[in-house]
């Protein structure tokens, strides 16, 4: 396995790969079609095997704190994108990322990585295991089928909305146990102290 830096040339390969991870995840239905571009500077890697990707990791990285990521003190990196190719998951593939965005992360003066996930345990794990801490969470409810009844209410005349994906904040299980599609999204951080990054 080798990490490199993402080429243009990569993109069918990446997105073949992101769509694949994330089939059997809360993320089933999260696809692109293309790559984006970063306004900011990132890090953009891929995990590559016989001439096949099958890991990828994208963090943008802030100039100012709390322009990208929550923090308003460290300047951080948001991972917008992990993922292991199902063929390939559960053997080190993710963290082999991991420790070499870090490196490239320190030299860049970055002291803080944030990521949000969706509530798949192994995922949530495998955050943990890494020395990220869980500091936020929210809920993102899909609202579908009769769920829109006495939900969604549109003001433009002749337009019915018939399903929406929305970001809750609260608490209260009544208002989340009437939806039948609801995932927590956790919000992780890891702090690029010298320790740390010795044991990547």
């Amino acid at each position: 396995m080798v990490i490199r830096t993402y080429e243009d040339n990569d993109e069918k390969g990446w997105l073949r790969c992101r769509v694949l991870s994330f089939l059997d995840t809360a993320y089933f239905d999260d696809v692109r079609r293309e790559k984006e571009n970063y306004a900011h500077p990132s890090v953009e890697l891929v995990a590559e095997e016989g001439n096949q990707i099958i890991g990828i990791m994208d963090i943008e990285c802030e100039q100012k704190p709390n322009t990208i990521c929550s923090n308003e003190n460290i300047i951080s990196g948001m991972i917008w994108h992990i993922a292991v190719h199902p063929d390939f998951q559960r053997k080190g593939v993710a963290t082999a990322l991991l420790d070499k965005a870090i490196k490239y992360l320190r030299d860049m003066g970055i002291r803080r990585i944030e990521a949000w996930t969706r509530d798949d345990r192994w995922v949530n794990s495998w955050y943990e295991s890494n020395h990220f801490i869980k500091k936020d969470a929210y809920f993102h409810v899909y609202i579908e089928g009769k769920e829109v009844e006495g939900t969604l209410k549109s003001e433009v005349l002749q337009l019915t909305p018939v399903s929406a994906c929305a970001h809750y904040i609260g608490n209260n299980e009544e208002i989340l146990n009437r939806f039948n599609r609801v995932h927590e999204c956790s919000m992780y951080e890891l702090i690029l102290n010298h320790e740390q990054h010795n044991n990547h």
